[in-house]
């Protein structure tokens, strides 16, 4: 499992480390089933303190990625195909949902934003 975190980055600490196991367990790079560091390992490997990583691990356990067992670990949940999917989705529109609202503060309209992704599918196609 690898992770970075960014000082430059808009988003908490917290949120990097959670947004980053999420991708990699969708992406299948972090197995099903598969232990994860123990909350003070992942804090010493990331430099940052118990309170962050521990916040990451319960929002990933609220969410379904992660469960913890006393005495046992943390572990990646087993999640179904039709589970992961929506998992996906919703992580899709979160992105989407911000790029939109930066566009928008930028001043760009709806048919603008519209028009920037098309173009920018077609410059992924070629």
């Amino acid at each position: 499992m690898y992770i970075h975190l960014s000082q430059e980055d808009i988003r908490p600490l917290y949120q990097q480390i959670a947004d980053q196991i999420k991708v990699q367990i969708m992406d299948g790079t972090i197995a099903p089933g598969q232990e994860l560091p123990s909350i003070r390992q992942l804090a010493q490997q990331l430099l940052t303190s118990v309170i962050t990583v521990k916040r990451a691990y319960d929002d990933l356990e609220r969410d379904g990625y992660i469960y913890t067992r006393q005495g046992l670990g943390t572990f990646t949940a087993r999640i179904s195909a039709p589970q992961l999917d929506d998992m996906r989705h919703k992580q899709a529109e979160e992105i989407l949902s911000e790029a939109v609202g930066k566009c928008r503060a930028l001043g760009l309209k709806g048919e603008e934003i519209l028009g920037l992704i098309k173009e920018l599918f077609k410059e992924d196609k070629g």
